[in-house]
């Protein structure tokens, strides 16, 4: 099999990435659809299976977005995949913008963000203007919009509605950036299959994401008294608070904890080191990579979590009601836009392209 691949050409074992990738998908949406038919006996035990059940097929169905949206850009090349993206971060900022507090003397620094910074960042990665456009945002736009803000002459929470806008320029457009500018990386002996490190990304920071969430659920369901006491007393005995499964930030997620977070980064990182035969990295680089990305991904899922608590919201879209036009497309990319630019930063300083 393995000799197989390595005799088609780099589009054809993309291609069949891609339709291996798909397979399976179906096969697992198939399997779990047919569990929702599942006859119900216990109604206190089947209703958190169903929950659960519901839970699953929600994460799942973000990994189906994310791997259309990627199978969308390189099937239609790499313009248009730039151009997806910019689609894509531009309703995540919009999400991101609609669901802050913005005034009057907002609207003139808006404009810059949305119609000015995000067309040119995405068109100097269209170019491969690297060197440029890694600090077009953090150097020049940090300057421009306080500028901007300044002469709407409008100083009321300057300071807060600035760092507000950046934050959002920062995650949703320099962020996302990153990912098409994957694309456009080329390596001795890679020519062609940068789509591979783009598919490696996502897959390893979407694993690390799903592992840690069913983890952290199954750890916070409810159990009997005997159930607790035992697991009480494991942990008790194991003595070390990478065990622990009490949240670590409560008021930002009831669900992130240490046990769960080091079982995502571990499982992750294993899963990045099993298909490093699709990237430039050897099994030990491809360990090391997919780790720092699973890090840089999984805490900027909580950093968005801080910001959603701080807006008094359950998600983005809130709750799938559309009041942003993207139904909680910063949900699904978040942990993303903030692996995206450590991986392209690692992986190019790396190999010095």
């Amino acid at each position: 099999m393995n000799q197989f691949l390595r005799q088609l050409t780099p589009t054809q074992q993309v291609a069949a990435l891609f339709f291996i990738v798909f397979g399976l998908l179906v096969l697992v949406s198939t399997v779990a659809f047919l569990l929702t038919f599942r006859e119900r006996r216990n109604p206190v035990h089947d209703e958190r299976w169903q929950r659960e059940l519901a839970h699953f097929r929600k994460l799942l169905g973000t990994t189906w977005f994310m791997v259309v949206v990627f199978w969308v850009g390189w099937a239609l090349g790499e313009t248009i995949a730039t151009i997806l993206f910019a689609l894509i971060s531009f309703f995540a900022l919009r999400e991101f913008i609609t669901l802050s507090p913005t005034r009057r003397g907002d609207h003139r620094s808006l404009i810059l963000a949305f119609f000015i910074v995000l067309p040119i960042q995405f068109w100097l990665v269209a170019t491969a203007r690297f060197d440029l456009f890694t600090v077009f945002i953090p150097v020049y736009v940090f300057l421009a919009i306080p500028v901007v803000s300044a002469l709407a002459d409008d100083p009321n929470h300057f300071l807060e509605r600035n760092a507000k806008l950046q934050w959002g320029i920062m995650v949703c457009v320099y962020g996302m950036s990153h990912v098409p500018a994957l694309l456009l990386l080329s390596f001795p002996g890679y020519e062609g299959k940068s789509a591979f490190l783009v598919f490696f990304l996502v897959f390893v920071v979407q694993t690390c994401v799903l592992v840690q969430h069913v983890i952290a659920r199954r750890s916070s369901l409810p159990g009997t008294e005997e159930d607790d006491a035992a697991t009480r007393g494991a942990l008790k005995r194991a003595g070390h608070w990478l065990f622990r499964d009490d949240p670590v930030a409560p008021h930002v997620s009831s669900s992130f904890n240490w046990r769960s977070w080091a079982i995502g980064m571990a499982i992750a990182s294993v899963v990045g080191a099993l298909f490093s035969f699709i990237t430039p990295f050897r099994f030990e680089q491809a360990l090391a990579v997919a780790l720092l990305a699973c890090v840089a991904g999984s805490m900027g899922h909580l950093v968005m979590k801080a910001l959603k608590r701080d807006r008094g919201i359950p998600s983005w879209g809130r709750r799938e009601v559309g009041v942003t036009g993207a139904n909680g497309l910063l949900d699904r990319v978040d942990a993303l836009c903030f692996a995206a630019p450590v991986f392209f930063h690692s992986v190019r300083w790396y190999f010095g392209a």
